[in-house]
């Protein structure tokens, strides 16, 4: 079993910066990819970023590519979420997730994760 657990979310001004951090415990030997997701009030939640695990490779979405940056923290499961230069439509509850494998080109689908945290509150002010 896997738990993973957020901290860093707040309240920042329009233009801020905040990181958050995201550290999974458990069975993480075999984790694939590391992934955060957001959801906005009234909204699906959708994805932000994701870390392929062992190549490093990270990707994002493009409402945030060139503003978030994610990245692995330490030598155990877990990353960082440097989010800068950030807009009041960021605010949301970001939430991470891990997975043990996922399909060729899935790796931004929620249903390639199968542990998720409970979530970190985001909100950007205008």
């Amino acid at each position: 079993q896997v738990q993973v657990v957020e901290s860093g979310g707040g309240l920042v001004q329009a233009g801020g910066s905040l990181r958050l951090s995201c550290a999974a415990s458990g069975h993480t030997f075999n984790t694939a990819a590391m992934a955060w997701f957001r959801q906005a009030p009234g909204k699906e939640r959708e994805w932000v970023a994701s870390i392929d695990w062992s190549s490093g490779y990270t990707f994002y979405a493009r409402s945030v590519r060139g503003r978030f940056t994610i990245s692995k923290h330490g030598a155990e499961k877990a990353t960082d979420l440097q989010m800068n230069s950030l807009k009041p439509e960021d605010t949301g509850v970001y939430t991470c997730a891990l997975t043990d494998s996922y399909i060729s080109h899935s790796i931004y689908r929620e249903e390639s994760y199968k542990s998720w945290g409970q979530g970190t509150q985001v909100t950007v002010s205008s």
